[in-house]
């Protein structure tokens, strides 16, 4: 049995009009089959339905589908990202590009039990959002739970790091995440890779996702270059908001404050953003660092020549593989998460209100957004704690009385960071904890709409 295709054209030349082609990929560039994408783009083929992570920055990837024309309706968990604007994006708001945004952990699991043959199932994620709006919710245990269904598709494309003649795939680092699940969910599944060796020369303990699920190989033609897969952050580390004339602490100080809220020898989630950078104070306290896209225990950020192109974060950092790393599919990472093996979890948000509630996918609409894995994270039984900035860019407070924008998650909020104060959930109310340097109990409160009491132990917070 030989599965090798000469040619990306080969590979792809069967999809028809119509098709549902579901595209590996992390984040924004980590690991896209990019050979098989220019293939069907240059083929043209029309009216496509794409189910993936995310399409990719402007001009490059899954976008590159969209921006010729081809893509009908999206299946993902990012349709958008904050602060980037692309032709999906403009066909989404004007309602000629359909649209279904699935959490991160969902998507995978629809794949899963798609290619499982089975047709549905419950899960906690996404309860009293309104991405459970119109779906049956029942109660298992007490608690309420969402019915999905599952996922299956026409096409994989895949990206790996070597295959067989006869399919058997070797993943490389945190690079597995969602080839397993998509591969599983498509009636053909096609890998690209950068070596292709002869069967029996994969050791069987190396064989990441057997053959049987793969129906072309392709060797891909240009191999990874670490410079396309970097992306600067925003804004740097050691920026700082001015609020009443005067300086609030900087990103890494938010940073440094949340990381004195974790427990030693837990495990911890980390988000993208001000999140990533709570790694530098955790050293030497046994904390186990876990990202979505399939790394437990990883290190600190790393450049230069310690980068490893498949060894990276949720926010597409690169990271040390410490000893104790450990790297897994994405179906697994969220089973970690929805079953309540992670200790804490700490994410970014737009918003958090008086109720603990938490927004950070969508400023606009149910249709448009960056869901990522963040709903399947916070419906384990976890800690949360939210770091962000008191106020946004134009000076609007992200402490409403009510968030104004779409829920993540229902009173779920255990500890809130910002650069002016730390927030401590306490029987059914905020209290503050700690404050900024330099400012008051009253400044804090008056910057924002939310009410909550004063700790008789109030204390200050670190700088950075």
């Amino acid at each position: 049995m030989d599965k090798v295709v000469a040619s990306a054209a080969q590979a792809i030349a069967d999809i028809q009009a119509g098709a549902s082609v579901a595209i590996a990929g992390f984040g924004l560039a980590h690991r896209f089959p990019n050979n098989l994408i220019f293939a069907l783009r240059d083929k043209g083929t029309t009216d496509l339905t794409l189910v993936c992570n995310s399409l990719g920055a402007a001009g490059e990837k899954g976008q590159l589908l969209v921006e010729n024309n081809q893509v009908k309706k999206l299946v993902a968990a990012f349709s958008i990202r904050a602060g980037m604007q692309t032709e999906g994006e403009k066909r989404i708001a004007a309602g000629t590009l359909d649209v279904e945004l699935v959490p991160q952990g969902i998507l995978v699991e629809r794949c899963r039990a798609g290619g499982a043959g089975i047709p549905a199932f419950y899960s906690p994620t996404g309860v009293d959002t309104d991405l459970a709006d119109g779906k049956d919710v029942r109660y298992f245990n007490g608690k309420p739970h969402v019915l999905e269904h599952a996922i299956q598709v026409d096409y994989a494309f895949l990206s790996a790091y070597r295959a067989d003649r006869a399919g058997n795939v070797q993943f490389r680092g945190g690079s597995a995440n969602f080839n397993s699940a998509f591969a599983k969910a498509a009636k053909i599944a096609i890998v690209e890779v950068e070596e292709i060796v002869e069967v029996g020369e994969l050791p069987p303990e190396l064989i990441d996702l057997p053959g049987i699920f793969i129906s072309r190989v392709l060797k891909i033609t240009d191999m990874i270059d670490v410079k396309t897969l970097t992306r600067a952050e925003k804004r740097a580390a050691d920026s700082a908001r001015t609020y009443n004339g005067k300086q609030a602490l900087t990103r890494n100080g938010i940073a440094k404050n949340a990381a004195k809220i974790v427990k030693d020898n837990t495990y911890v989630n980390l988000g993208v953003g001000i999140p990533t950078q709570v790694s530098n104070f955790l050293g030497g306290r046994g904390v186990w660092l876990h990202a979505e896209n399939g790394v437990l225990g990883y290190g600190g950020i790393v450049l230069g020549d310690a980068v490893d192109p498949d060894v990276f974060n949720a926010g597409g950092q690169f990271v040390e593989a410490v000893p104790g790393t450990s790297f897994f599919e994405s179906v697994m990472s969220f089973e970690m998460a929805r079953g309540g093996h992670i200790d804490t979890v700490i994410l970014g948000a737009y918003e958090v209100d008086q109720d603990g509630n938490v927004a950070n996918w969508s400023i606009t609409d149910a249709r448009r957004g960056g869901i990522g894995g963040a709903m399947d994270l916070i419906s384990g039984e976890v800690e949360l704690i939210i770091v962000m900035e008191h106020a946004d860019s134009k000076g609007r407070t992200k402490l409403p009385r009510r968030c104004k924008y779409p829920l993540t998650g229902r009173e779920c909020v255990d500890w809130l960071v910002t650069d002016l104060a730390v927030l401590h959930w306490v029987n059914d109310r905020f209290v503050l904890e700690a404050i900024a340097p330099g400012f008051t109990p009253e400044e804090v409160k008056a910057l924002g709409e939310i009410d909550f009491a004063v700790s008789l132990d109030l204390k200050v917070m670190e700088p950075s």
